[in-house]
């Protein structure tokens, strides 16, 4: 982009450092929450409420399976993706 290109986006910069900057928030805020190492660490609060006795089997089951289901979209198995 010459020198015209810049100048013609310069009243927009703001725009566009705000759009960058939300889009790494979202991303990082993604990985935050889909993780690998944030999935066990939810996996395990969950054994531990479980063995507890914060939660029932049938809680367990159904928060576990839901984890799982997470762990599997992330890593992309069950897709048809190669890992």
């Amino acid at each position: 982009m010459g020198l015209l290109g810049k100048l013609a986006l310069l009243p927009v910069s703001p725009a566009l450092g705000v759009i960058w900057l939300a889009e790494q928030l979202e991303r990082v805020a993604a990985d935050e929450y889909e993780g690998a190492d944030s999935l066990r660490r939810q996996l395990l609060e969950l054994q531990i409420a479980k063995d507890e006795g914060s939660i029932d089997d049938a809680e367990y089951e159904a928060a576990a399976a839901s984890l799982f289901d997470r762990m599997r979209m992330a890593s992309g198995v069950g897709l048809g993706l190669d890992p």
